[in-house]
């Protein structure tokens, strides 16, 4: 064993990238690393969210409990929560909320006084942090040609005349492993980079119209006729979703082998959607930070390796040696 590594390199390809959506390539890896990232992106980022709801005056159709569930739903911006404590590791305050380092206070105060329904939305909320604010208000804020007619924030609750809600809440730092709330990501997926390989020798056998009902057997498009020379070509490798029917298709017409198709065990991508609560690339960084810390945890030190020593070859592996 000694002298042998199995330490990678991965390297990473962004794609397309947006506010809130990013596509990127994962390469030289195996899909355990992959799949930890993926599950962390979901579970494991922190963010904000309201976790606390003190009602002081609710005259509305909805009950309290619905309320207080409904404003935990709304996506906070979660910039600075790598930064912040969790409210149970907090030794500054008695969690109530009142902190600058755990947590965020909100208040809503809104009353119907005409006999138009009163829409209550997050727009209404008033944040004690102008840098957590609920994630559509500050869309609004840094957009240039709003239309208040199409953005009129997440609805919480209507008023007719004479209702009446205030409220006070805390938003706290929390992961989507406790409360889907806390999940920075709309969705996070991985597939294996597919490698096709066209039996060219093979596909000169066929007819015009045989190429074509072959190419139409697959239900994505992968495959194209080229127009001028009547090949069969790649048009969209990743659009394969490993279904096999233009295998069964090439089978069913006696020609077995007429395509190769495999999966690049070291080759990933990713597709990763935001909430808004972060920016999809944070949230990829983010990911690979919490990685980190938790590959920390588990990393030897000087004295597991001395305990390890007894067990010879065994405790040799468990250091990766």
């Amino acid at each position: 064993m000694d002298g042998v590594s199995y330490q990678r390199f991965p390297k990473v390809k962004i794609r397309e990238m947006k506010d809130d959506y990013l596509k990127f390539e994962l390469r030289e890896t195996d899909a355990s690393i992959a799949n930890a990232l993926r599950r962390v992106m979901i579970a494991e980022v922190p963010t904000i969210a309201i976790d606390l709801v003190e009602i002081e005056g609710n005259s509305s159709v909805l009950n309290d409990e619905f309320i207080a569930h409904r404003l935990g739903l709304i996506p906070l911006t979660s910039e600075r929560a790598m930064g912040m404590r969790f409210s149970r590791d907090c030794d500054a305050c008695d969690g109530d909320g009142q902190c600058e380092y755990c947590s965020v206070e909100f208040h809503l105060h809104v009353r119907c006084d005409t006999d138009q329904t009163l829409d209550v939305t997050s727009y209404d909320l008033r944040s004690s942090d102008p840098s957590v604010v609920p994630v559509d208000v500050a869309q609004h804020s840094e957009s240039t040609g709003y239309d208040a007619s199409e953005q009129r924030g997440i609805i919480i609750v209507k008023l007719r005349r004479g209702q009446e809600l205030r409220l006070r809440a805390i938003a706290r730092k929390g992961i989507g492993k406790d409360h889907a709330k806390w999940s920075p990501a709309a969705t996070v997926t991985f597939m294996y980079e597919p490698e096709i390989h066209i039996n060219e020798d093979l596909m000169e056998t066929l007819t015009l119209d045989e190429k074509r009902d072959w190419i139409e057997s697959s239900p994505t498009k992968v495959f194209g006729l080229d127009p001028n020379t009547h090949q069969v070509v790649v048009v969209d490798p990743e659009a394969y979703t490993y279904d096999d029917e233009v295998i069964k298709k090439a089978e069913a017409m006696g020609k077995p082998g007429l395509v190769e198709i495999y999966a690049k065990e070291d080759s990933f991508i990713f597709t990763v959607e935001s909430t808004g609560a972060i920016k999809a690339s944070q949230l990829v960084v983010n990911a690979i930070e919490v990685l980190k810390q938790k590959l920390d945890v588990v990393r030897p030190s000087e004295e597991t390796e001395e305990a390890d020593d007894q067990f010879g070859e065994l405790g040799a592996h468990m250091r990766g040696g």
